[in-house]
């Protein structure tokens, strides 16, 4: 990773451009998905980065391959995938979110149930211990139905909503492809 006119550069050096990319999607080049090993690079690295630093990212390729229709694609196809990787995250947090209020629908309505059972309980009989511990036991269960849906609302779609944000970041990221002279093998 190095820095360039304020774009700090994730640096990925590849044999072939189909390494970038997962050889089990069928989809025509340049629409594929990236391969999870890149991906992964690319995402860690961009990752450790601060929030407003601007990305760039420069794919090394032996000179053939760099000079190729393919490599001048490049640009599109990873814009197209990190795009399609954010929406997918802010359809995932849509999900969550629609989830999380069907739970806290069914929590509350717990708890409500709860607190009348309890209710109930402590209008019919004397106050005793068991009384207690059942009327005291209800609310508690009551409070833990509605568990999940607080834990969605005020924790877990925020990974979600920061990982969407870095795929938007690095859709926007200019692309930049470099030749290297390739290796000759020795065998």
């Amino acid at each position: 990773m190095t820095e360039q006119n304020n774009v700090t550069l994730v640096e990925v050096r590849v044999e072939r451009i189909g390494q970038l990319f997962d050889t089990l999607d069928p989809t025509p080049y340049p629409r594929k998905d990236l391969a999870q090993t890149p991906e992964a690079f690319i995402v860690g690295w961009a990752r450790e980065l601060p929030r407003r630093q601007p990305i760039g990212i420069v794919v090394y390729l032996p000179t053939k391959e760099a000079e190729s229709a393919a490599a001048q694609q490049l640009d599109d196809a990873f814009s197209t995938y990190f795009q399609y990787r954010a929406d997918r995250l802010r359809l995932d947090r849509k999900e969550l979110f629609r989830v999380g209020g069907w739970s806290l629908l069914i929590g509350l309505s717990v708890l409500a149930l709860c607190m009348v059972i309890g209710q109930v309980i402590s209008g019919q009989s004397e106050t005793s211990y068991l009384n207690r511990f059942f009327r005291e036991g209800l609310i508690i269960l009551g409070w833990v139905a509605n568990w999940r849906p607080m834990e969605i609302f005020l924790y877990e779609w925020l990974p979600l909503e920061r990982q969407r944000r870095l795929y938007r970041r690095l859709s926007e990221a200019r692309i930049e492809v470099r030749s290297y002279a390739a290796e000759p093998i020795v065998i």
